[in-house]
C-alpha cells in the first residue's frame, strides 16, 4: 500500500496486488484528522509514504476500492518501481 499526501493535509492510500488487481486501487482516503491517522498507520506498518499534491487531488475524487484512471498510470508506476526497489534492497520493511 502506498500513501500520498499534500500540503493541505489530504491523504490517499493505494493498494496493488498483481495478479489479483488489474490496476492500483484506492483503499483509504481522507483529510484532516483522518489523513493524520492514515499516515500514522502507514508509518507504524512501515509503509512508504510519497507526497504528491497533484496526484492526491486526482485520487481523492475516486471512490474507495476504485482503480486508478489510466491517465495517472505513469506517475503511479514510478512510485511502485521505487517501492519495489526498496523491497529488493531492504526486504519486507522498506520504510525507514
Amino acid at each position: 500500500m502506498e500513501k500520498k499526501r499534500s500540503s493541505d493535509n489530504k491523504t490517499v492510500a493505494l493498494k496493488y496486488k498483481p495478479p489479483y488487481d488489474q490496476a492500483p486501487r484506492v483503499v483509504a482516503k481522507g483529510s484532516g484528522k483522518l489523513s493524520e491517522k492514515i499516515i500514522e498507520l502507514a508509518k507504524k506498518n512501515r509503509i512508504p509514504i510519497r507526497e504528491d499534491p497533484a496526484l492526491v487531488e486526482i485520487l481523492t475524487k475516486l471512490d474507495l476500492e476504485e482503480e486508478i484512471p489510466p491517465e495517472v498510470y505513469p506517475v503511479v508506476a514510478e512510485i511502485l518501481a521505487f517501492i519495489y526497489s526498496l523491497h529488493k534492497k531492504w526486504g519486507d520493511n522498506p520504510a525507514p
